[in-house]
């Protein structure tokens, strides 16, 4: 059975071939090399016609079952797509004059701002690929015309789980690969990300009010059957607080006109086919069960496992390494080699092994922390602007140690 992989490719702004020209002369390097590596980014590319049109070209990686580095050209189904990235940043929207705040940011997508974000998450199970595969599922069974009074969803997701583990990002992120992957669907992509607690108005029964006035500017975008809007809403328990919570307590009764209008408008938007609705939470208990109700997909991102923090200090050294402030002594391996040997080591693996016990140490670390470990490690444990990468390597250790430390000391302090 052939597997699809996706060849994306970022087109330089100032880059004068047509979308069509440059997909071609791509897909005759690939067919001609004959075998791909899956989950890898290339920049710098070669031969200096295809560097001066190409920014970076990603290509997708295999299901998690297939533990191969490269694949045949005939083994896989590629999937080419072309774009450029728009630059013009978020775009501020206002609901409230007098006060001036803004209740919403909106991209246009794919956006410089997301630009690699998919590609540095990363999880220990498919959660990437299972969101798009549901983005697929509703496309075709609104294009079958599935009858939604037999068959029911309404284009609701909520990710949910502790602080720090990429749950904003990854709504970010499916957003942005959903605009390159769905371009011959959709001219463009849309990203909404609603500021919550902006649309709580300080003059009692406001806020309802202002919802609706949001949404009612979402509608807008959604009338263009071209684009596909993704509406993002950020700790959703802030605007679709537990109703029950609310009544038995002194707040008030604005807060339940807010859960009423949020709940209303996710029913009335669940007729268009082009729109996406993305949630998250830290406080799962604080959300009104009616909206819990309506997520389709109910997505718990929790802590990464030492496979996936290992994956993530590779991808924080490649990073380094590239730019030229870790010096390569040895290669450290993806952890799919290490597992292809049996995690043996040798010559070879010793640093990749080495890396290995510093991501089993970080176990309990969220996402975000880890980011901030190779910058930790060179901010307190080394004086050099090029460091080998065996120092380096030590350096992350004792910052893993001091991070480790730290916290423990900040949790007995606060208690």
């Amino acid at each position: 059975m052939k597997f699809p992989l996706h060849i994306e490719i970022v087109q330089r702004q100032d880059s004068t071939l047509t979308k069509e020209s440059l997909r071609n002369y791509i897909k005759k390097i690939v067919e001609d090399e004959g075998y791909i590596t899956p989950g890898v980014t290339l920049t710098n590319l070669n031969p200096k016609f295809l560097d001066e049109h190409v920014q970076a070209i990603y290509i997708s990686d295999l299901p998690c079952e297939i533990e191969k580095e490269s694949v045949k050209v005939s083994e896989v189904i590629i999937k080419y797509y072309v774009y450029r990235l728009d630059d013009a940043g978020p775009q501020a929207e206002v609901m409230d004059e007098e006060e001036d705040m803004t209740a919403a940011n909106h991209w246009i997508l794919p956006s410089t701002d997301f630009h690699g974000l998919w590609e540095s998450l990363v999880y220990d199970s498919s959660i990437k690929d299972n969101l798009l595969n549901f983005v697929e599922t509703t496309l075709l069974f609104s294009d079958k015309k599935v009858d939604t009074n037999v068959v029911s969803w309404n284009r609701v997701v909520l990710l949910h789980g502790p602080p720090g583990t990429g749950k904003t990002s990854l709504c970010k992120a499916l957003a942005q690969k959903l605009s390159i992957r769905l371009s011959e669907r959709y001219r463009h992509g849309q990203l909404v990300e609603i500021n919550s607690h902006s649309l709580f108005s300080k003059w009692f029964s406001e806020s309802g009010k202002l919802v609706m006035k949001m949404f009612e500017k979402i509608r807008d975008l959604i009338d263009d059957k071209e684009a596909l809007v993704c509406v993002l809403l950020d700790e959703v328990e802030s605007l679709a607080h537990a109703r029950k919570a609310s009544m038995s307590s002194s707040e008030p009764s604005d807060s339940l006109r807010v859960v009423n209008a949020v709940l209303t408008q996710i029913d009335q938007m669940r007729r268009y086919p082009n729109v996406l609705i993305l949630t998250t939470s830290n406080l799962t208990n604080a959300i009104d069960l009616a909206f819990i109700d309506r997520a389709d997909i109910k997505q718990y991102i929790g802590l990464p496992s030492a496979f996936a923090i290992y994956k993530i200090y590779h991808s924080c050294i490649n990073e380094l390494l590239r730019v030229g402030i870790i010096t390569p002594v040895e290669k450290i391996f993806p952890i799919r080699s290490l597992q292809l040997t049996k995690f043996e080591e040798n010559d070879a693996t010793r640093l990749s092994i080495q890396l290995l016990a510093i991501a089993r140490a970080s176990e309990g670390m969220s996402g975000r922390t880890l980011r901030k470990i190779p910058f930790l490690a060179h901010a307190h444990f080394i004086q050099s602007s090029v460091v080998p990468l065996e120092d380096f390597m030590k350096a992350l250790e004792k910052a893993v140690f001091k991070q480790k430390l730290d916290c423990e000391e900040f949790a007995r302090d606060a208690s």
